[in-house]
């Protein structure tokens, strides 16, 4: 594994444990304005990283199968929905918003908020231990540049998760260090994911398409079900929105840039 394959994984944990350490220098509890600005610019972001990064590498790997090069990537894009889904379903957590979801457990309030967006960082780390392995086996479609964009992108995204998880901890009481510690676990599994990919990209590889899309489904699963229902409640909705046209904005110039 080469060193820019290292850096690209590392990327985004570091975006998740920078947003951790906004505790060392923010208030107690993090402001509504800002918190649907911040959900709003990760969703824009996941969206655009979904489209730019996977979708269409996905789409222009498919070219040959002709009339019928939409189908691994609606094949992959829908079960990439149906494995969060499934996972929504199964694992005890809490909503961005910090309403229970998900099966009765006797889970602290802690350990769901952390479980939510733990699993909600999975797809995004196996988006760029995918988009790395495809470059490494030589896919046309794929540069190192465009996977390093897609790792900035989900770094920029995961800076407002990390302070989603450290912030409401914060906001209970919990000493600083300690929320920024639940902070980074959050994002650990990013690069494991990616580690795992890679490890397997022999056999992946060929399935580059089917995965690629299935890390978009799964990723926009997260963006429809948890980030755009934060962003849009209150009156503050029009701060989200107008946050997520810029964080898809900079993911697209970034994608479309280095890419």
């Amino acid at each position: 594994m080469n060193l820019q394959v290292i850096e690209g994984i590392l990327i985004p944990f570091i975006g998740t444990s920078l947003g951790a350490a906004c505790v060392f220098f923010l208030r107690k509890e993090m402001g509504e304005k800002l918190s649907r600005a911040l959900t709003g610019f990760a969703a824009g972001i996941m969206v655009s990283a979904s489209f730019f990064s996977l979708l269409q590498p996905a789409l222009a790997q498919s070219e040959g199968m002709g009339a019928l090069s939409f189908l691994p990537a609606v094949i992959g894009f829908l079960v990439g929905m149906l494995f969060l889904l499934v996972l929504d379903l199964a694992i005890p957590h809490m909503h961005f918003d910090r309403s229970e979801e998900g099966p009765r457990s006797g889970l602290k309030r802690t350990t769901k908020l952390i479980l939510a967006v733990t699993m909600h960082n999975l797809p995004e780390g196996m988006a760029v231990g995918i988009v790395y392995a495809g470059w490494l086996y030589g896919d046309k479609t794929i540069s190192v540049t465009g996977a390093l964009a897609l790792a900035l992108g989900i770094a920029l995204q995961n800076f407002p998760e990390g302070a989603i998880v450290s912030m409401p901890l914060r906001a209970e009481g919990m000493p600083k260090w300690k929320t920024f510690v639940y902070g980074v676990l959050s994002g650990i599994v990013e690069p494991i994911g990616a580690v795992m990919i890679l490890l397997a990209a022999g056999f992946f590889v060929p399935l580059l398409p089917y995965l690629l899309s299935f890390a978009a489904g799964a990723m926009f699963y997260v963006v429809v079900e948890e980030l755009i229902p934060e962003m849009s409640q209150s009156e503050h909705s029009n701060i989200g929105t107008v946050c997520f046209a810029l964080g898809f904005a900079l993911m697209m110039a970034l994608d479309v840039g280095l890419g």
